[in-house]
Parts: C-alpha cells; structure tokens; sequence
C-alpha cells in the first residue's frame, strides 16, 4: 500500500461520520404554517357543524319554516357528495389550491346567504351552498395532505383531522346557544366567515409552492356526471323519507335507480365485494361511519325515553367518545403503531361493535346508566384507529395523480355508508313500533326491541368491518 493510500485510510478512519438532523416533524419550519391553516381549516368546518345544529332550530321557528327544517340538512348533504366527486377530479387535474379556496369561498359565502335569509327557502338554498364548499374543501385537504406531506407525517397530519373537531365539538353548542339568546341566530352564520380569512392567508405560500399535478388536463366528464346522479339520487331518497306515504314510493325508486347503478360506476371497482388494497379500505370507511352514526343517532332518544335522563345529561354522555376518537387517532399516528395498522384498524372496529353491544345493555333497569358514557368512550376510541387509519392507507395505495379521486372516493363511501345505515336503523326502529316514543311524555316510550334492532344492525355491520379489515393489502405487498 502506498503512502497516500495510508493516509487515505487513516483519514477515513479518524473523520467521523456526519451527524444527521434530525427528521422535521408536522410543525417543523418547513410544514408549520401549512399544518396550523389546515388545522383551523378543519376546526372552523367542525364548529360550524356544531354550532348551526344548536341555531337551527331557532332559525327554522324565525322563518316560519319549521316543515322544511330537515331539507336544511339534506340540502347540505346532497349538494356536498356531489362536489366531493367535482373537487376529487379537479384536484387531480389542476391541484388542489384552486378547488380549496374555491370551496373556502362557497362555504363562507352560504353563510352569509344562510345568516341574511329572510324566508326558509332561502335559507335551504344558502345550506346548500354551504355543502358545495364544504364538499370541495374536505376533499382538497386530503389531497394537499398527499401531496405536502412525505408518507411519515401523513399519520400526524390525519390525526390532527380528528383533533380539530374535539374543542369545537365540545364548546360549539355553547357558544352558539350563548349567541342565539344574546345576539340572534344570525349571528351564529354571519360571524364564521370572518375567521376563515386567517388561515387562508397562512396557508397560501405553501400551497403555491406544491408540485404540479400529475394528470393536468381536462376533468373527467363522466364521473362528474356518475357523481350528480349520485347526488341526486341521494336527495330523492332522503327527499321520500320525510314524507312517509304511498306517493313517496316513486321519488324513492327514482332515487334508488339512480342511485345503485351509479354509484358503483363511481366507486374503485370490487368495493362492494371488499377486492384487497383499494376497495376494502373504501368499502371500511363507509361500514364504519355508517354504523357508527346509526348506533349514535338513537343512543340520546333511548336515554330520554328509556332512562329518564334530560336531553343536555343524555347529550353529554356521548362528549367522551370525541376525547377518545382524537386518542384513538393520536394511537395510530405513532411510528410504532404503523407495521400493525391493518390490525389496529381490525381492532378498531370489533371495539365499535362492543361498544353498540354496551349500549344495548343500558336498556336493562338494572345497568347503571353511566354505562352509555363508557360504552361511547370505547366506541369513540375505535373509531379513531379507524378512519385516521383509513386516510393513511388510502394515500399510501393511491397513484401519483389519483390522489383526488381516490380521496373522493372515501369521502363518497362515508357519506353513503352514513344515509343507508341511518335510513335502514329509522325504518328497523318504526318496524319495532318506535314511532311511538316521545320524550316527556308518560307512557311514550318505544319498547325496547325497537332500540335493540337498531344496535344489533350497527353492530353487525362493525363486525362486517373488522372481516374486511384483514383484506386491506393487496396480495402484492
């Protein structure tokens, strides 16, 4: 070996190696500013839903509209599942900073229309509005998420999805009851809009400096279409089963004929036959809102009428499980948790299903009542491993330039999953003579097999969604 050949040696043996920095995290400099405007994004949407579910009421008395009180939720919904569909293919082919502040700027303007309404109409159309903007921001988030975000941080950034909604959800009815009595319910519309200017001009530099789409070029006439077949479909059904008679039936077979088809065309193909990868952890999402929301929709009606708790105490019984929904999210976003998501995403599930079996219980005398509270605690913590889970594994599987309509996708299942589940637990719980249950009054409530076919419907398809959590990876992986 020759003298420089030594030194050569001697020098790399003596240098040390060069130290690393350490991996930025979600509020590192460089994903800071993003992170905090998404996070208000999301919070600002969490209070407005909290927060227009306590005024409405009021509203609807104001405007002498009190018949068309539940079209001021369907509107929402129908106008939203279309533009999920609209803002999946948009963001696929222009990114996603055009339809995020455009559905910014819908979803702040329907406030405003819903705040000024003067006759109920109005005020049904500015709901709608509201659902075209927030339709077109959700799905634009999970797409800036994708696209921002390397696939280690995208665990904290969808868990902090679900830690937005818990101080909104927690203090919103509040300060909207607070509001409504002093100001006016007005108020409770006009005020949102202010506040979104902020995060906006936050977020703005970082979405600017997001790479180009990978499919730029024209939206895809047909799903657009598939997706306002879906919608109004959709709204045909919820449309029928608010008007409960024989002249119902034809909107809810016109609704169903759109709908069915449809929705298949617009979903990843084998969702409803849970194919490994993709079309399972679509499919999941929506077993798991749907029974989830099914189960939570009746758990205050059977607490008043079976147990004799007041509307706030049977209210508050349900607070825990958005607690543990953000610990539940919080669990899976933990580099540990991620060589076993699949299973924390089975384990999620089977403790959704435990927890509606819990609150099936409460309907015994002799089960404390405080026991719904921890049934819901249970329950809300499966539901965090769940759906943040979910968002994880769909951008992991995801294409380069499909990250929209993918995200699109999830949120279409949870929406559909919801309306079925909660449609097919109303019509099992009117079968059992539900109907005849009225808070407040003697001898109104419904017999108690009426609440248990409404859980043992949710529970089932939780246990449906921990069978198709063990075909999340494709056979490939």
């Amino acid at each position: 070996m020759t003298a420089p050949d030594a030194g050569a040696d001697e020098l790399a043996i003596s240098t040390p190696a060069p130290i690393s920095a350490p991996a930025e995290g979600v509020l590192g400099r460089r994903y800071r500013a993003l992170t905090l405007g998404i996070i208000s994004v999301v919070s600002l949407i969490a209070f407005e839903a909290s927060a227009v579910n306590t005024a409405m009421p009021v509203a609807a008395r104001a405007l002498d509209g009190i018949e068309l009180y539940a079209f001021s939720f369907s509107a929402f919904f129908t106008a939203s599942l279309f533009t999920m569909a609209l803002s999946g293919e948009w963001c696929d082919r222009a990114g996603p900073l055009v339809p995020l502040f455009t559905g910014i700027a819908a979803f702040g303007t329907g406030l405003v229309l819903a705040g000024s309404a003067q006759q109920m109409w109005m005020f049904v159309a500015a709901r709608g509005v509201q659902g075209i903007g927030s339709g077109l921001v959700i799905v634009a988030l999970y797409v800036v998420v994708g696209r921002a975000y390397p696939e280690r941080l995208r665990p904290a950034v969808l868990a902090s999805f679900s830690a937005a909604w818990v101080v909104p959800v927690i203090v919103g009815p509040l300060v909207a009851g607070t509001v409504t009595e002093q100001l006016g319910w007005r108020w409770v519309f006009l005020a949102i809009p202010v506040l979104i200017l902020l995060p906006l001009v936050v977020m703005l530099p970082a979405l600017r400096a997001l790479p180009p789409a990978e499919r730029a070029g024209t939206m895809d006439g047909r799903r657009i279409l598939l997706a306002l077949a879906v919608a109004a479909g959709a709204g045909l059904l919820q449309y029928a089963g608010q008007d409960i008679s024989p002249v119902s039936l034809l909107p809810a077979a016109a609704g169903l004929a759109l709908l069915v088809p449809c929705v298949r065309l617009l979903l990843p193909r084998g969702t409803f036959r849970a194919a490994r990868g993709l079309p399972a952890v679509v499919l999941l999402r929506g077993l798991a809102q749907g029974s989830f929301l099914a189960a939570e929709s009746f758990v205050p009606l059977m607490l008043v009428t079976e147990r004799g708790l007041s509307a706030t105490l049977a209210g508050l019984s349900l607070t825990g499980g958005g607690l543990t929904w953000a610990l539940g999210s919080y669990t899976q976003s933990r580099p540990r948790a991620e060589p076993y998501r699949e299973r924390l995403m089975s384990l999620g599930m089977g403790l959704m299903a435990l927890a509606i079996a819990l609150m099936a219980t409460v309907l015994a005398d002799g089960v404390p009542v405080w026991t719904a509270a921890l049934a819901w605690v249970v329950g809300g913590y499966g539901m965090g491993l769940t759906i943040s889970s979910g968002s994880v594994l769909l951008l992991r599987l995801s294409k380069p330039g499909e990250e929209g309509a993918n995200s699109a996708s999830l949120q279409v299942s949870d929406a559909l999953g919801s309306i079925t589940l909660v449609g097919l637990a109303g019509v099992l719980f009117a079968s059992f003579g539900g109907g005849s249950a009225t808070a407040g009054e003697a001898g109104g409530a419904a017999p108690p097999a009426a609440f248990v076919a409404v859980f043992a419907l949710a529970a089932a398809f939780a246990l449906v969604g921990a069978y198709v959590a063990a075909r999340l990876t494709p056979r490939d992986a």
